[in-house]
């Protein structure tokens, strides 16, 4: 997310906007943020991590869906699109248009440089109001390494930072696991 659109756009005004629109861009409390293309370091890891998590979920109830599916959070007016999210069971969709999700059980963000504390901070508190969420993952692109958050029984986030390249990202929320060194396939540092 970097450069700024109009602002002060209405819910309403924005996803009409971005339902007519060649071009994404995330809102957030009435601004509009243009997205911009991502590196390929970025590229690979995402397309890593969504081919593992398909492969893993075939025969469950869960789905995966890489950048392209928005993700609502209404109550804190955000309207953003993860680099990969999960849900399981049925989808809720804010409206008849099925393009914003609003119970995923996994949100996993591929950080950068322009991103990583907005993802680290805002992203992350405003995901924390959705009560399906139950993982958030933050991958870097520089080094490998992820740091998990887990919602524990009484609400509370638990974080786990994992960087042997021998590791495997239990993800109990959609009963996975992701080695490091397949998210991190083909990538050079």
């Amino acid at each position: 997310m970097v450069s700024q659109l109009k602002s002060h756009l209405t819910v309403e005004e924005y996803l009409a906007l971005e339902r007519g629109s060649e071009e994404k861009s995330e809102y957030l409390q009435g601004e509009t943020f243009a997205m911009t293309g991502a590196s390929i370091k970025h590229n690979l890891i995402t397309g890593n991590i969504f081919a593992e998590l398909k492969r893993q979920l075939r025969q469950t109830d869960c789905h995966a869906f890489v950048s392209d599916m928005r993700v609502g959070v209404p109550a804190e007016e955000l309207y953003t699109y993860p680099d990969v999210v999960v849900v399981c069971g049925e989808p809720k969709l804010e409206d008849e248009y099925l393009d914003t999700l609003l119970n995923p059980v996994l949100i996993i963000e591929v950080l950068s440089k322009s991103t990583a504390s907005y993802d680290r901070v805002t992203k992350f508190r405003y995901y924390r109001t959705i009560e399906s969420l139950a993982e958030y993952l933050l991958v870097a692109q520089n080094q490998q390494r992820v740091e998990q958050y887990t919602k524990q029984p009484d609400g509370r986030w638990l974080l786990t930072d994992i960087s042997s390249p021998e590791s495997v990202v239990e993800l109990a929320s959609v009963g996975c696991g992701l080695r490091l060194k397949d998210i991190y396939e083909r990538v050079e540092f």
